[in-house]
Protein backbone atom coordinates (compact mmCIF):
# COMPACT_ATOMS: atom_id res chain seq x y z
CA UNK A 1 0.00 0.00 0.00
CA UNK A 2 2.75 2.33 0.49
CA UNK A 3 4.46 1.78 -2.52
CA UNK A 4 0.44 2.73 -4.20
CA UNK A 5 0.84 5.85 -2.33
CA UNK A 6 4.06 6.83 -3.17
CA UNK A 7 3.07 5.87 -7.38
CA UNK A 8 -0.10 7.97 -6.81
CA UNK A 9 2.08 11.33 -5.33
CA UNK A 10 4.59 11.22 -7.77
CA UNK A 11 2.46 10.52 -10.47
CA UNK A 12 0.64 13.91 -9.56
CA UNK A 13 4.03 15.60 -11.48
CA UNK A 14 4.38 15.78 -15.10
CA UNK A 15 4.03 12.38 -16.53
CA UNK A 16 7.89 12.87 -17.94
CA UNK A 17 9.11 13.10 -14.34
CA UNK A 18 7.41 9.76 -13.42
CA UNK A 19 8.36 8.29 -15.82
CA UNK A 20 12.20 9.19 -15.45
CA UNK A 21 12.16 8.89 -11.66
CA UNK A 22 10.50 5.41 -11.06
CA UNK A 23 11.46 3.43 -14.25
CA UNK A 24 14.86 5.70 -15.39
CA UNK A 25 13.45 5.62 -18.56
CA UNK A 26 14.14 9.23 -20.38
CA UNK A 27 11.82 9.75 -22.91
CA UNK A 28 12.95 11.00 -26.48
CA UNK A 29 11.68 15.14 -27.07
CA UNK A 30 9.59 13.39 -29.66
CA UNK A 31 7.93 11.02 -27.18
CA UNK A 32 7.87 13.58 -24.68
CA UNK A 33 5.23 15.35 -26.75
CA UNK A 34 2.86 12.57 -26.87
CA UNK A 35 3.12 12.24 -23.76
CA UNK A 36 2.31 15.71 -22.32
CA UNK A 37 -0.99 15.91 -24.59
CA UNK A 38 -2.27 12.44 -23.94
CA UNK A 39 -2.20 12.45 -20.39
CA UNK A 40 -3.56 16.95 -20.28
CA UNK A 41 -6.56 15.60 -22.18
CA UNK A 42 -7.20 12.62 -20.11
CA UNK A 43 -6.48 14.52 -16.87
CA UNK A 44 -8.61 17.19 -17.35
CA UNK A 45 -11.56 14.95 -19.31
CA UNK A 46 -11.19 16.99 -22.88
CA UNK A 47 -12.06 13.81 -24.67
CA UNK A 48 -9.79 14.72 -27.65
CA UNK A 49 -8.81 12.48 -30.57
CA UNK A 50 -5.15 11.89 -30.78
CA UNK A 51 -3.41 10.26 -34.17
CA UNK A 52 0.18 9.21 -33.42
CA UNK A 53 2.14 8.03 -36.76
CA UNK A 54 5.52 6.99 -35.60
CA UNK A 55 8.32 5.35 -38.37
CA UNK A 56 8.81 1.56 -37.49
CA UNK A 57 11.34 1.07 -34.49
CA UNK A 58 11.28 4.48 -33.03
CA UNK A 59 9.95 3.87 -29.83
CA UNK A 60 5.97 3.95 -30.29
CA UNK A 61 5.48 0.59 -28.12
CA UNK A 62 7.65 1.63 -25.62
CA UNK A 63 5.98 5.13 -25.18
CA UNK A 64 2.34 3.41 -25.08
CA UNK A 65 3.93 1.16 -22.24
CA UNK A 66 4.77 3.74 -20.30
CA UNK A 67 2.12 6.27 -20.61
CA UNK A 68 -0.37 3.41 -19.61
CA UNK A 69 1.88 2.39 -16.87
CA UNK A 70 1.54 6.24 -15.20
CA UNK A 71 -2.46 6.73 -15.88
CA UNK A 72 -2.57 2.96 -13.86
CA UNK A 73 -0.10 4.54 -10.91
CA UNK A 74 -1.85 8.17 -11.42
CA UNK A 75 -5.95 6.69 -10.94
CA UNK A 76 -5.14 3.51 -9.16
CA UNK A 77 -7.81 4.73 -6.25
CA UNK A 78 -10.33 5.53 -8.78
CA UNK A 79 -12.68 2.94 -10.68
CA UNK A 80 -11.34 3.82 -14.02
CA UNK A 81 -10.98 1.61 -17.33
CA UNK A 82 -8.34 1.83 -20.49
CA UNK A 83 -9.56 -0.21 -23.27
CA UNK A 84 -6.61 -1.26 -25.61
CA UNK A 85 -7.11 -2.52 -29.09
CA UNK A 86 -5.11 -4.52 -31.53
CA UNK A 87 -5.86 -5.42 -34.89
CA UNK A 88 -5.13 -9.34 -33.30
CA UNK A 89 -5.21 -11.12 -30.19
CA UNK A 90 -2.41 -13.21 -31.97
CA UNK A 91 0.37 -11.92 -31.73
CA UNK A 92 -0.03 -8.36 -31.49
CA UNK A 93 -2.51 -7.73 -28.12
CA UNK A 94 -0.40 -10.40 -26.66
CA UNK A 95 3.05 -8.82 -27.39
CA UNK A 96 1.52 -5.59 -26.13
CA UNK A 97 0.68 -7.42 -22.69
CA UNK A 98 4.10 -8.16 -22.60
CA UNK A 99 5.29 -4.93 -22.75
CA UNK A 100 3.21 -3.94 -19.88
CA UNK A 101 4.48 -6.37 -17.61
CA UNK A 102 7.95 -5.97 -18.35
CA UNK A 103 7.20 -1.93 -17.57
CA UNK A 104 5.27 -2.84 -14.63
CA UNK A 105 7.63 -5.03 -13.23
CA UNK A 106 10.72 -2.43 -13.94
CA UNK A 107 8.74 0.40 -12.21
CA UNK A 108 9.93 1.46 -8.44
CA UNK A 109 6.68 1.27 -6.86
CA UNK A 110 4.57 -0.84 -8.81
CA UNK A 111 6.68 -3.59 -10.07
CA UNK A 112 4.92 -5.87 -6.83
CA UNK A 113 1.39 -3.76 -6.84
CA UNK A 114 -0.23 -4.78 -10.15
CA UNK A 115 -2.18 -8.18 -10.86
CA UNK A 116 -3.37 -9.66 -14.16
CA UNK A 117 -6.95 -10.72 -14.48
CA UNK A 118 -8.98 -13.37 -16.77
CA UNK A 119 -6.03 -13.37 -19.20
CA UNK A 120 -6.42 -9.97 -21.09
CA UNK A 121 -6.93 -7.44 -17.85
CA UNK A 122 -4.57 -5.90 -15.72
CA UNK A 123 -4.96 -4.38 -12.56
CA UNK A 124 -3.04 -1.38 -10.50
CA UNK A 125 -5.82 -1.87 -7.16
CA UNK A 126 -8.86 -0.08 -8.74
CA UNK A 127 -7.44 1.05 -11.89
CA UNK A 128 -7.88 -1.73 -15.19
CA UNK A 129 -6.57 -2.01 -18.17
CA UNK A 130 -8.37 -4.18 -20.87
CA UNK A 131 -6.73 -5.14 -23.92
CA UNK A 132 -9.16 -6.50 -26.39
CA UNK A 133 -8.49 -7.78 -30.73
CA UNK A 134 -9.89 -5.52 -33.24
CA UNK A 135 -10.09 -8.66 -35.73
CA UNK A 136 -13.07 -8.45 -37.72
CA UNK A 137 -14.73 -11.92 -36.33
CA UNK A 138 -14.05 -10.81 -32.38
CA UNK A 139 -16.59 -9.95 -30.03
CA UNK A 140 -15.59 -7.29 -27.93
CA UNK A 141 -19.13 -5.70 -27.72
CA UNK A 142 -19.67 -4.08 -24.15
CA UNK A 143 -16.88 -3.21 -22.67
CA UNK A 144 -16.32 0.95 -21.61
CA UNK A 145 -13.35 3.02 -21.79
CA UNK A 146 -14.15 5.51 -19.20
CA UNK A 147 -10.47 6.93 -18.88
CA UNK A 148 -8.73 5.92 -22.44
CA UNK A 149 -8.94 3.98 -25.55
CA UNK A 150 -6.03 3.20 -27.85
CA UNK A 151 -6.47 1.55 -30.98
CA UNK A 152 -2.96 0.03 -31.80
CA UNK A 153 -1.71 -0.31 -35.50
CA UNK A 154 -5.12 1.69 -36.61
CA UNK A 155 -4.04 0.96 -39.58
CA UNK A 156 -4.83 -2.65 -39.81
CA UNK A 157 -8.17 -2.19 -38.22
CA UNK A 158 -11.38 -2.15 -40.26
CA UNK A 159 -13.07 1.27 -40.05
CA UNK A 160 -16.55 -0.44 -40.28
CA UNK A 161 -14.83 -2.68 -37.20
CA UNK A 162 -14.79 0.43 -35.21
CA UNK A 163 -17.54 2.24 -35.77
CA UNK A 164 -19.65 -0.54 -34.93
CA UNK A 165 -17.72 -2.37 -32.09
CA UNK A 166 -15.15 0.15 -30.86
CA UNK A 167 -16.51 3.64 -30.69
CA UNK A 168 -18.98 2.95 -28.96
CA UNK A 169 -17.17 1.94 -26.16
CA UNK A 170 -16.43 5.80 -25.38
CA UNK A 171 -19.81 7.11 -26.04
CA UNK A 172 -21.20 7.48 -22.49
CA UNK A 173 -17.79 8.80 -21.03
CA UNK A 174 -16.21 11.00 -23.33
CA UNK A 175 -12.68 9.09 -22.85
CA UNK A 176 -10.04 10.43 -24.68
CA UNK A 177 -8.93 7.99 -27.38
CA UNK A 178 -5.59 7.89 -29.41
CA UNK A 179 -4.98 6.03 -32.69
CA UNK A 180 -1.74 4.79 -33.05
CA UNK A 181 0.19 3.35 -35.95
CA UNK A 182 2.05 4.07 -39.01
CA UNK A 183 0.79 5.53 -42.61
CA UNK A 184 -1.00 3.33 -45.38
CA UNK A 185 -3.43 3.83 -47.31
CA UNK A 186 -5.77 7.23 -46.96
CA UNK A 187 -8.77 4.89 -46.78
CA UNK A 188 -7.32 3.46 -43.59
CA UNK A 189 -8.70 3.57 -40.41
CA UNK A 190 -5.39 6.27 -39.42
CA UNK A 191 -6.16 7.79 -42.73
CA UNK A 192 -9.42 8.58 -41.85
CA UNK A 193 -9.10 9.64 -38.48
CA UNK A 194 -5.41 11.71 -39.79
CA UNK A 195 -8.03 13.82 -41.42
CA UNK A 196 -10.71 14.33 -38.85
CA UNK A 197 -8.01 15.29 -35.96
CA UNK A 198 -5.98 17.89 -38.68
CA UNK A 199 -9.50 19.14 -39.25
CA UNK A 200 -10.07 20.04 -35.25
CA UNK A 201 -6.34 21.10 -35.35
CA UNK A 202 -7.24 23.74 -37.17
CA UNK A 203 -10.46 24.90 -35.89
CA UNK A 204 -9.12 25.43 -32.07
CA UNK A 205 -5.35 25.28 -32.67
CA UNK A 206 -4.87 22.67 -30.10
CA UNK A 207 -2.13 19.81 -31.48
CA UNK A 208 -3.79 16.55 -31.53
CA UNK A 209 -2.01 15.17 -34.92
CA UNK A 210 1.99 14.03 -33.99
CA UNK A 211 3.09 12.98 -37.50
CA UNK A 212 7.18 11.97 -37.13
CA UNK A 213 9.69 10.96 -39.72
CA UNK A 214 12.59 8.44 -40.11
CA UNK A 215 14.64 11.89 -40.74
CA UNK A 216 12.95 13.31 -36.73
CA UNK A 217 13.90 10.01 -35.33
CA UNK A 218 17.57 9.71 -36.84
CA UNK A 219 18.12 13.18 -35.41
CA UNK A 220 18.10 11.85 -31.90
CA UNK A 221 18.82 8.45 -32.81
CA UNK A 222 22.50 7.95 -34.36
CA UNK A 223 21.97 4.49 -35.00
CA UNK A 224 18.90 4.66 -35.94
CA UNK A 225 20.34 6.50 -38.91
CA UNK A 226 22.61 4.48 -39.63
CA UNK A 227 20.03 1.87 -40.29
CA UNK A 228 17.70 4.00 -42.07
CA UNK A 229 20.84 4.73 -44.66
CA UNK A 230 20.98 0.72 -45.00
CA UNK A 231 17.38 0.35 -45.62
CA UNK A 232 17.21 3.45 -48.13
CA UNK A 233 19.88 1.63 -50.12
CA UNK A 234 18.45 -1.55 -50.01
CA UNK A 235 14.91 -0.21 -51.22
CA UNK A 236 14.76 3.17 -52.49
CA UNK A 237 13.26 6.25 -51.16
CA UNK A 238 10.14 5.95 -53.24
CA UNK A 239 9.31 2.08 -52.37
CA UNK A 240 5.96 2.21 -50.52
CA UNK A 241 7.04 0.23 -47.55
CA UNK A 242 9.44 3.31 -47.11
CA UNK A 243 7.21 5.76 -48.04
CA UNK A 244 4.74 4.74 -45.27
CA UNK A 245 6.50 2.89 -42.74
CA UNK A 246 9.61 5.60 -42.11
CA UNK A 247 8.67 8.67 -43.45
CA UNK A 248 4.59 8.76 -43.00
CA UNK A 249 3.43 8.95 -46.06
CA UNK A 250 -0.13 7.69 -47.23
CA UNK A 251 -0.35 5.94 -50.65
CA UNK A 252 -3.10 5.51 -52.76
CA UNK A 253 -4.53 1.91 -51.80
CA UNK A 254 -5.61 1.29 -55.53
CA UNK A 255 -3.79 2.41 -58.83
CA UNK A 256 -0.85 1.65 -61.15
CA UNK A 257 1.80 0.07 -59.65
CA UNK A 258 4.52 1.11 -62.26
CA UNK A 259 4.00 4.97 -63.34
CA UNK A 260 6.34 6.51 -65.34
CA UNK A 261 8.74 7.64 -62.87
CA UNK A 262 9.72 4.13 -61.22
CA UNK A 263 9.64 2.75 -65.30
CA UNK A 264 12.55 5.59 -65.74
CA UNK A 265 14.27 3.78 -62.16
CA UNK A 266 14.08 0.36 -64.20
CA UNK A 267 16.00 1.80 -67.83
CA UNK A 268 19.82 2.63 -68.24
CA UNK A 269 21.13 5.42 -70.51
CA UNK A 270 22.76 2.88 -72.52
CA UNK A 271 20.80 2.25 -75.71
CA UNK A 272 21.75 -0.51 -77.88
CA UNK A 273 20.60 -2.56 -80.87
CA UNK A 274 21.46 -6.14 -79.35
CA UNK A 275 20.67 -7.12 -75.97
CA UNK A 276 21.71 -10.79 -76.63
CA UNK A 277 25.32 -10.79 -76.12
CA UNK A 278 27.59 -13.60 -75.79
CA UNK A 279 28.34 -15.11 -72.42
CA UNK A 280 31.21 -14.08 -70.84
CA UNK A 281 32.72 -16.99 -68.58
CA UNK A 282 33.81 -14.33 -66.18
CA UNK A 283 30.21 -13.12 -65.60
CA UNK A 284 27.49 -14.33 -63.53
CA UNK A 285 23.94 -15.11 -64.76
CA UNK A 286 20.73 -16.28 -63.33
CA UNK A 287 17.82 -17.50 -65.32
CA UNK A 288 13.87 -16.64 -64.65
CA UNK A 289 11.06 -18.74 -65.65
CA UNK A 290 7.29 -17.96 -65.61
CA UNK A 291 6.06 -21.08 -66.50
CA UNK A 292 2.39 -20.46 -68.79
CA UNK A 293 -0.61 -20.88 -65.89
CA UNK A 294 1.54 -19.82 -63.50
CA UNK A 295 -1.44 -17.37 -62.47
CA UNK A 296 -4.12 -18.97 -63.31
CA UNK A 297 -6.01 -20.32 -59.93
CA UNK A 298 -3.59 -18.71 -57.61
CA UNK A 299 -4.51 -20.63 -54.70
CA UNK A 300 -5.31 -18.91 -51.11
CA UNK A 301 -4.69 -19.71 -47.42
CA UNK A 302 -7.90 -21.27 -47.12
CA UNK A 303 -8.30 -23.53 -50.86
CA UNK A 304 -9.91 -20.91 -52.58
CA UNK A 305 -8.86 -19.98 -56.19
CA UNK A 306 -8.17 -16.54 -57.24
CA UNK A 307 -7.95 -16.00 -61.20
CA UNK A 308 -5.99 -13.00 -61.32
CA UNK A 309 -5.56 -13.24 -65.08
CA UNK A 310 -7.34 -16.32 -66.88
CA UNK A 311 -5.76 -17.04 -70.47
CA UNK A 312 -1.86 -16.52 -69.70
CA UNK A 313 -0.44 -19.20 -72.14
CA UNK A 314 2.58 -18.15 -73.05
CA UNK A 315 5.89 -19.48 -70.97
CA UNK A 316 8.64 -16.41 -70.78
CA UNK A 317 12.08 -16.37 -69.73
CA UNK A 318 14.36 -13.53 -68.87
CA UNK A 319 18.05 -14.46 -68.33
CA UNK A 320 19.97 -12.03 -66.37
CA UNK A 321 23.54 -10.75 -65.18
CA UNK A 322 24.14 -10.73 -61.79
CA UNK A 323 26.22 -7.56 -61.09
CA UNK A 324 27.98 -7.50 -57.68
CA UNK A 325 29.19 -4.26 -56.14
CA UNK A 326 32.63 -4.07 -55.33
CA UNK A 327 31.92 -3.03 -52.09
CA UNK A 328 29.55 -4.97 -50.86
CA UNK A 329 25.51 -5.11 -50.93
CA UNK A 330 22.53 -6.17 -52.95
CA UNK A 331 23.25 -7.12 -56.84
CA UNK A 332 21.84 -5.01 -59.90
CA UNK A 333 20.32 -7.16 -62.57
CA UNK A 334 20.41 -6.59 -65.93
CA UNK A 335 18.58 -8.75 -68.90
CA UNK A 336 20.76 -10.10 -71.23
CA UNK A 337 18.08 -12.54 -73.00
CA UNK A 338 14.65 -12.96 -73.16
CA UNK A 339 12.91 -16.33 -74.88
CA UNK A 340 8.80 -16.84 -75.25
CA UNK A 341 7.04 -20.24 -75.96
CA UNK A 342 3.23 -20.43 -76.82
CA UNK A 343 1.76 -23.63 -76.23
CA UNK A 344 4.91 -25.96 -75.72
CA UNK A 345 4.33 -28.57 -73.44
CA UNK A 346 7.15 -29.48 -70.80
CA UNK A 347 8.86 -32.38 -73.45
CA UNK A 348 9.71 -29.33 -75.86
CA UNK A 349 10.93 -27.08 -73.37
CA UNK A 350 13.32 -29.16 -71.57
CA UNK A 351 15.79 -29.04 -73.68
CA UNK A 352 15.96 -25.84 -75.04
CA UNK A 353 15.72 -24.55 -71.18
CA UNK A 354 18.31 -26.99 -70.73
CA UNK A 355 20.27 -25.64 -73.22
CA UNK A 356 20.57 -22.11 -72.76
CA UNK A 357 21.91 -22.55 -68.45
CA UNK A 358 24.39 -25.10 -70.22
CA UNK A 359 25.50 -21.83 -72.76
CA UNK A 360 25.16 -19.56 -70.55
CA UNK A 361 27.05 -21.56 -67.37
CA UNK A 362 23.84 -20.39 -65.23
CA UNK A 363 24.53 -20.44 -61.64
CA UNK A 364 20.86 -20.04 -60.66
CA UNK A 365 17.52 -21.29 -62.51
CA UNK A 366 14.20 -19.39 -60.79
CA UNK A 367 11.37 -21.50 -61.91
CA UNK A 368 7.89 -20.85 -61.17
CA UNK A 369 6.83 -23.95 -59.75
CA UNK A 370 2.69 -23.43 -59.54
CA UNK A 371 0.77 -25.78 -61.20
CA UNK A 372 1.88 -27.26 -64.58
CA UNK A 373 5.39 -25.68 -63.51
CA UNK A 374 5.94 -28.40 -60.62
CA UNK A 375 6.90 -31.10 -63.28
CA UNK A 376 9.04 -28.97 -65.48
CA UNK A 377 10.82 -27.83 -62.21
CA UNK A 378 11.31 -31.23 -61.30
CA UNK A 379 12.82 -32.67 -64.31
CA UNK A 380 15.06 -29.00 -64.44
CA UNK A 381 16.11 -30.22 -60.86
CA UNK A 382 17.37 -33.56 -62.36
CA UNK A 383 18.56 -32.10 -65.22
CA UNK A 384 20.77 -29.19 -63.40
CA UNK A 385 21.10 -29.88 -59.97
CA UNK A 386 21.60 -27.97 -57.21
CA UNK A 387 20.85 -24.97 -59.54
CA UNK A 388 17.15 -24.82 -59.83
CA UNK A 389 15.27 -22.73 -57.18
CA UNK A 390 11.75 -23.31 -57.27
CA UNK A 391 8.57 -20.47 -56.58
CA UNK A 392 5.58 -21.31 -55.95
CA UNK A 393 2.46 -18.81 -56.60
CA UNK A 394 -0.18 -18.15 -53.85
CA UNK A 395 -1.91 -15.01 -52.67
CA UNK A 396 1.14 -14.60 -49.91
CA UNK A 397 3.37 -15.60 -52.19
CA UNK A 398 2.72 -13.39 -54.86
CA UNK A 399 2.09 -10.57 -52.79
CA UNK A 400 5.61 -10.50 -50.91
CA UNK A 401 6.98 -11.05 -54.19
CA UNK A 402 5.85 -8.22 -55.85
CA UNK A 403 6.97 -5.68 -52.46
CA UNK A 404 10.39 -7.29 -53.00
CA UNK A 405 10.49 -6.76 -56.51
CA UNK A 406 8.88 -2.62 -56.24
CA UNK A 407 12.79 -2.58 -53.39
CA UNK A 408 14.69 -3.78 -56.17
CA UNK A 409 13.56 -1.60 -58.96
CA UNK A 410 13.28 1.42 -56.63
CA UNK A 411 16.56 1.33 -55.48
CA UNK A 412 18.13 1.32 -59.51
CA UNK A 413 18.96 -2.68 -58.86
CA UNK A 414 17.18 -3.05 -62.76
CA UNK A 415 19.05 -1.97 -65.25
CA UNK A 416 17.53 -2.57 -68.78
CA UNK A 417 19.48 -1.26 -71.85
CA UNK A 418 16.73 0.11 -74.11
CA UNK A 419 16.05 -0.51 -77.94
CA UNK A 420 15.36 2.22 -80.09
CA UNK A 421 11.51 2.61 -80.59
CA UNK A 422 11.75 1.34 -83.77
CA UNK A 423 14.21 -1.44 -83.23
CA UNK A 424 13.28 -4.74 -85.29
CA UNK A 425 13.51 -8.32 -84.00
CA UNK A 426 11.98 -10.59 -80.96
CA UNK A 427 13.88 -9.32 -78.40
CA UNK A 428 12.91 -5.78 -78.75
CA UNK A 429 10.00 -6.52 -79.28
CA UNK A 430 9.75 -8.35 -76.27
CA UNK A 431 11.45 -5.52 -74.29
CA UNK A 432 8.47 -3.44 -75.28
CA UNK A 433 5.64 -6.15 -74.16
CA UNK A 434 7.78 -6.01 -71.24
CA UNK A 435 7.27 -2.29 -70.38
CA UNK A 436 3.96 -2.35 -71.49
CA UNK A 437 2.87 -4.87 -69.47
CA UNK A 438 4.27 -2.95 -66.23
CA UNK A 439 2.46 0.06 -67.35
CA UNK A 440 -0.48 -1.49 -67.44
CA UNK A 441 -0.37 -3.28 -64.10
CA UNK A 442 -2.48 -2.45 -61.42
CA UNK A 443 -1.98 -2.95 -57.74
CA UNK A 444 -4.98 -3.07 -54.81
CA UNK A 445 -3.80 -3.01 -50.77
CA UNK A 446 -5.71 -5.15 -49.13
CA UNK A 447 -6.70 -4.03 -45.44
CA UNK A 448 -5.28 -6.36 -42.61
CA UNK A 449 -2.09 -6.84 -40.56
CA UNK A 450 -0.76 -8.73 -43.80
CA UNK A 451 -0.05 -5.89 -45.36
CA UNK A 452 -1.28 -8.13 -48.78
CA UNK A 453 -0.76 -6.76 -52.36
CA UNK A 454 -2.83 -7.72 -55.49
CA UNK A 455 -1.02 -7.21 -58.40
CA UNK A 456 -1.48 -7.90 -62.26
CA UNK A 457 -2.62 -6.49 -65.74
CA UNK A 458 -6.20 -6.63 -65.61
CA UNK A 459 -7.96 -9.05 -67.21
CA UNK A 460 -9.21 -7.98 -71.12
CA UNK A 461 -6.24 -5.39 -71.50
CA UNK A 462 -4.78 -5.21 -75.10
CA UNK A 463 -1.64 -3.74 -75.99
CA UNK A 464 -2.38 -0.52 -77.77
CA UNK A 465 0.16 -1.33 -80.83
CA UNK A 466 -0.60 -4.71 -81.31
CA UNK A 467 -4.09 -4.49 -80.55
CA UNK A 468 -3.71 -8.40 -79.02
CA UNK A 469 -4.64 -9.69 -75.56
CA UNK A 470 -1.33 -8.37 -72.80
CA UNK A 471 -0.55 -10.75 -70.28
CA UNK A 472 1.73 -10.43 -67.61
CA UNK A 473 4.05 -12.66 -68.40
CA UNK A 474 7.24 -10.87 -68.84
CA UNK A 475 6.05 -9.37 -65.80
CA UNK A 476 6.32 -12.31 -63.76
CA UNK A 477 9.31 -13.53 -64.89
CA UNK A 478 11.10 -10.23 -64.27
CA UNK A 479 10.15 -10.30 -60.56
CA UNK A 480 11.66 -13.32 -60.00
CA UNK A 481 14.64 -11.60 -59.74
CA UNK A 482 13.71 -10.47 -56.03
CA UNK A 483 13.91 -13.57 -54.62
CA UNK A 484 17.56 -13.86 -55.68
CA UNK A 485 18.17 -10.94 -53.71
CA UNK A 486 19.43 -13.60 -50.48
CA UNK A 487 21.30 -15.74 -52.54
CA UNK A 488 25.00 -16.44 -51.36
CA UNK A 489 26.91 -16.00 -55.23
CA UNK A 490 30.39 -17.24 -55.33
CA UNK A 491 33.16 -15.08 -56.29
CA UNK A 492 34.07 -16.97 -59.40
CA UNK A 493 31.08 -18.27 -62.05
CA UNK A 494 31.22 -21.52 -60.67
CA UNK A 495 32.40 -24.78 -61.87
CA UNK A 496 30.94 -25.88 -65.73
CA UNK A 497 26.79 -27.57 -65.51
CA UNK A 498 27.50 -30.65 -65.98
CA UNK A 499 24.98 -33.12 -67.24
CA UNK A 500 24.24 -36.04 -65.69
CA UNK A 501 24.83 -39.18 -66.47
CA UNK A 502 21.61 -40.43 -66.50
CA UNK A 503 20.10 -37.90 -68.77
CA UNK A 504 16.56 -36.76 -67.98
CA UNK A 505 15.62 -36.03 -71.35
CA UNK A 506 15.25 -40.19 -71.85
CA UNK A 507 12.86 -40.46 -68.98
CA UNK A 508 10.33 -37.67 -70.09
CA UNK A 509 8.43 -40.59 -71.49
CA UNK A 510 7.86 -41.92 -68.15
CA UNK A 511 7.79 -39.07 -66.10
CA UNK A 512 5.55 -37.29 -68.03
Amino acid sequence: MTDLISASKHALLSPNLFIRHTSGTRLRRYQQGVCEAVCDSVLNRRGLSFVVMFPRQSGKNELQAQLETYLLALFCNTPVEIVKVSPTLKPQAQNAMRRLERTLKKNLYLSSAWQKEAGTIYRVQEARIHFLSGAPESSIVGATASLLLEVDEAQDVLPAKFDKDIAPMTASTCATRVFWGTAWTSSSLLGRELRAASAAEKRDGVRRVFRLTADDVAAELPAYKASLADTLARLGRAHPLVRTQYYSEEIDGLGGLFPPDRLARMQSPAVTQIMSVVPEASKRYALLLDVAGADEGVRSADGSVEMANPGRDATALTLVEICLPENGGLPTYRPRLRRQWIGSDTAALLPQIRALALEWQVQTLVVDATGVGAGLTSMLESALPGRVKPFTFNVSSKSRLGWDFLGLVDSGRWQEDLYPPDAPGEQARWQREFFAQLAACQFEVLPGPEQRMKWSVPDGNRDAISGELMHDDWMLSAALAATLDGHDWPISSGPALIVPAKDPLKELDRGF
